[in-house]
């Protein structure tokens, strides 16, 4: 029972999050701290999941994904409603007739740099419910419904066209020059987040061209997922603005940039400086690892990246912790954080580029990292 239970940490830290921004003032200060300490303290003194348990009740695991949907919508109104000049739906008169709570008084003790904070906050927990969740989901291929599901999930950082990106295009570029989210070697965080994201949106376009034109369709029309997938990203900013006006549209943007940045940060540590010939298959040292607890319960498994990526089609129960593949510096959050300081980050990555080019590098891919590396400096 624990191994299906452990993944709901996920919902425990986002309902733990709503609470946070429901109360307002200085709660949305202590929750963010609170929750970036417990996973970041979490993945050090815990150390690493390597079990491999059997599950009988998939659809357990099915549900959890599923549940974050209502969830993202409900953090996002409560957000929202804190930076509303209205009672939209009556929320905060029904709280107050019901159970005595003055959720307007809240409102009026939250100020701006509580705003600010929240932004951060909802931008860090929609990169977790939405981008992790997502991205498991629009791997079900052969689930349209699931598809449809982490589409939407996605669009609350912009990003429903990582559907299409990602599973058709990342994945079968990874560690190559033609794969926008795999950052070479001497790049910082800063650039790749702006080269990847333009790149990104460009290979997904194509992608998706391509796919049309071979069905004999009209590239602009509702056909084209990546129109629609735009097409999500403005329903949720009508949303917010019908919930909180252009504040809320504000809010909704620089939380939903936020979140599409770390998807970008997360991109660049887990593939960064690796090589590889694009038409060899991809093998797990193609991808950085970790088997941190508080990241792998916290994030359906995703930092068992690099078997990720050797079987992509597997879902996030069934994968394996590869505990000999490259390992990342430590669990995901702290390791976003030590990009974002890129000194300290080609620091602490000089000595695991390195065991990566002894250990886990063939020949060739010495050769196409000699090559890159030569066409930089010059």
């Amino acid at each position: 029972m624990m191994h299906y239970i452990k993944f709901s940490l996920f919902h425990v830290l986002t309902l733990i999050t709503i609470a946070a921004l429901f109360f307002a003032q200085h709660w949305i200060v202590y929750g963010y701290v609170a929750i970036t300490f417990f996973i970041i303290a979490g993945d050090a003194l815990l150390g690493d999941d390597t079990t491999i348990p059997g599950y009988r009740n998939k659809w357990l695991l099915d549900l959890q994904l599923f549940i974050a949907l209502p969830l993202l919508f409900i953090l996002l109104f409560i957000s929202l409603w804190h930076i509303s000049s209205q009672d939209p739906l009556g929320f905060g008169q029904f709280l107050q007739s019901t159970f005595g709570y003055d959720l307007f008084l809240a409102r009026e003790n939250t100020h701006t740099w509580h705003h600010v904070v929240a932004i951060f906050f909802v931008g860090l927990m929609v990169s977790t419910i939405g981008t992790v969740t997502g991205h498991e989901l629009v791997h079900r291929t052969y689930s349209p419904g699931s598809v449809t599901v982490g589409r939407w999930l996605l669009a609350f950082s912009f990003d429903a066209n990582f559907s299409v990106e990602h599973v058709y295009g990342h994945h079968r570029y990874v560690a190559t020059a033609e794969d926008p989210a795999t950052a070479p070697r001497g790049r910082n965080v800063y650039q790749h987040i702006v080269l990847s994201t333009i790149k990104g949106n460009i290979s997904a376009w194509n992608i998706e061209k391509q796919r049309l034109i071979r069905k004999g369709q009209n590239v602009f029309s509702h056909h084209n997922v990546c129109l629609r997938g735009y097409l999500m990203s403005i329903v949720l900013l009508l949303l917010s603005y019908t919930i909180a006006k252009w504040a809320g549209v504000l809010f909704f943007t620089l939380s939903a940039l936020w979140a599409k940045a770390m998807l970008e940060i997360v991109n660049y540590m887990e593939h960064y400086g690796m090589v590889r010939n694009p038409k060899k298959r991809v093998e797990p040292r193609h991808s950085w690892n970790t088997n941190k607890k508080i990241s792998s319960w916290a994030m359906f498994n995703l930092s068992r990246h690099s078997h990720h990526h050797a079987h992509g089609q597997l879902p996030y129960h069934q994968l394996k912790p590869y505990p000999q593949a490259p390992t990342m510096i430590s669990g995901y959050l702290a390791t976003i954080f030590i990009t974002m300081i890129p000194p300290l980050w080609f620091k602490l990555m000089k000595p695991k580029l390195k065991e990566w080019d002894e250990k886990y590098a063939n020949d060739e891919e010495k050769a196409l990292l000699n090559h890159q590396l030569s066409n930089s400096n010059s």
